[in-house]
């Protein structure tokens, strides 16, 4: 077996490196073992927070770095404390909020609080995904205020989540980052915020280069992080944003599109 030609490889989580049932297929895992024993680092980059990471990368054994909050966490998993850490200014995420509804109407709320505990919150109306994945739900509006924030999510009863991410980036993309993440699910960041920011941060910890990494994702908050990377590939299932930016797009998530380009490269 030759050398791997990268020296990261960075995988989104939902979409991407896990399955539709949160599994991970024992031949995506040994593909990531094979390039890891040929000298590279495997780095998650999610928009998951920490507390709903946790889990998955304890099932995978991961003791390393990742990358959580669309890159507001740097954490480390085998230490199980957070690196770094930035939160949203609830006072200008506030008048954000009140720009977008002005312009698009009321909409359904849910933040994710900081820290290696941080709560998620879930407003009247708002969709949660089925799942284990825990929320508190609030009532009072103050409660979503109360402590410091990564994120906040917004949902809207009759637009698209494209059309969302759309009329909030223009009606308010001076004051913060709007991201779509997934199905149902739009976030407002601190701006400036990214999975390439998260990314490049982790990696200088690990002594690695952009023009050192692949990245894998599925959806257009991947976008920053294929921007940065040397490499980037999409997923058979991926948003056609990414797919657009991609250099290559390879099989599905429920088909093994990650263990399918690092096994080619790996044989290479």
């Amino acid at each position: 077996m030759s050398s791997f030609p990268y020296r990261l490889v960075a995988t989104d989580l939902d979409g991407t490196l896990l399955r539709s049932d949160e599994s991970v297929s024992d031949r995506t895992r040994d593909a990531l073992a094979a390039a890891t024993a040929a000298g590279a680092a495997h780095i998650v980059v999610t928009g998951r927070a920490v507390p709903w990471t946790r889990h998955i990368l304890d099932d995978l054994g991961y003791q390393g770095i990742a990358v959580c909050g669309q890159g507001a966490q740097v954490y480390h998993a085998g230490e199980h404390r957070l690196l770094t850490s930035l939160t949203l200014d609830r006072q200008l995420a506030g008048l954000a909020l009140s720009k977008i509804e002005a312009e698009v109407g009321p909409l359904a709320l849910a933040a994710s609080r900081d820290g290696l505990e941080g709560e998620v919150l879930m407003g009247p109306g708002y969709r949660a995904h089925e799942g284990p994945l825990p929320y508190v739900s609030y009532e009072d509006p103050a409660e979503l205020w109360a402590a410091p924030l990564t994120k906040l999510y917004v949902q809207h009863p009759t637009l698209t989540d494209d059309e969302l991410t759309r009329a909030a980036r223009e009606t308010v993309g001076g004051l913060v980052d709007v991201v779509m993440a997934g199905p149902g699910i739009v976030e407002i960041l601190p701006l400036g915020l990214s999975k390439a920011t998260g990314l490049s941060l982790a990696a200088r910890r690990l002594g690695v280069k952009a023009a050192e990494t692949i990245a894998f994702g599925d959806m257009p908050n991947d976008i920053p992080m294929f921007g940065w990377a040397a490499h980037g590939v999409a997923m058979g299932n991926a948003h056609e944003e990414l797919r657009a930016v991609a250099d290559e797009v390879t099989a599905s998530n429920e088909e093994d599109g990650i263990a399918l380009v690092l096994e080619r490269l790996l044989a290479a």
